[in-house]
C-alpha cells in the first residue's frame, strides 16, 4: 500500500501516466466515431 501512495505522491510520474491515459481515451473515442461514421456507404 505504501508502495501505491508513494507512486500517487511522484507527481511527475502521475502527469505521464495521466497524461497518456488521455491519450488512450481519445484514441478509443476516435476509434468509436471512425467507426459509427465510416461503415455508413449510400445505398443505391
Amino acid at each position: 500500500m505504501t508502495k501505491l501512495f508513494s507512486l500517487l505522491v511522484n507527481y511527475s510520474n502521475g502527469i505521464f501516466m495521466l497524461a497518456f491515459f488521455g491519450l488512450v481515451c481519445v484514441g478509443l473515442i476516435a476509434a468509436v466515431f471512425m467507426l459509427m461514421y465510416g461503415d455508413k456507404k449510400k445505398k443505391e
